[in-house]
């Protein structure tokens, strides 16, 4: 049977991004996932239905997750049908991105309780139920796992990152200059040599 590559797109995102890994992994079929929902309990169980019907097929399941489509992946309890991970820019810590945020909006935990949704001016919606869940869900994950980076993301820090990748045991590339949404030509080609030089398919 022949490996499978699996894309998990970020936010804004769509299934059709995994089009341009085709070319990274020509022994692999390469599968964009497309999720609908957008909480980590509702994108958790898409995710995990969708990579565990794809596992009777392949010999192996690779992943590839960008942003807080890594974060839904780690979240979907697919660990153990997971050869190997790619996480671009990954969000790592939840938990640590919806305190910045509050603190960006200048909402304290006390008013997003008792608020339950909080809307922001930077077009987040702030969620006390998400926030609980995170916090009662914590991240198990314990697959072979390469991390990119980009040192100018402005939504996870590179000390976040850092410590993830060393609790997890995994590769941590950054690149200068790099952002958080790898778009620009030098992004991408930056993107696609880390992508070689890591393949596992």
């Amino acid at each position: 049977m022949m490996d499978a590559v699996v894309y998990i797109h970020g936010k804004g995102g769509s299934a059709e991004e995994a089009e341009h890994y085709r070319q990274l992994f020509p022994a692999c079929d390469v599968i964009g996932l497309a999720y609908r929902n957008q909480t980590p309990w509702d994108a958790g169980i898409e995710i995990h239905e969708t990579v565990f019907k794809l596992k009777a097929g392949y010999n192996r399941i690779i992943l590839i997750a960008n942003s807080i489509g890594a974060y839904f992946s780690m979240n979907a309890d697919i660990g153990g049908v997971i050869a190997h991970a790619y996480f671009v820019s990954p969000i790592v810590n939840m938990e640590k991105l919806i305190t910045d945020m509050m603190g960006w909006a200048g909402v304290t935990e006390q008013e997003l309780q008792e608020k339950g949704i909080v809307h922001t001016d930077f077009n987040e919606d702030l969620s006390w139920e998400y926030l609980s869940y995170v916090r009662t869900h914590p991240i198990i994950w314990n697959v072979p796992t390469d991390i990119l980076y980009g040192s100018e993301d402005n939504l996870s820090s590179i000390e976040t990152v850092t410590a993830f990748a060393e609790a997890h045991n995994a590769s941590l590339t950054v690149m200068a200059g790099g952002e958080h949404w790898f778009h620009t030509d030098a992004q991408m080609q930056f993107l696609d040599n880390w992508i070689r030089n890591k393949s596992a398919c």
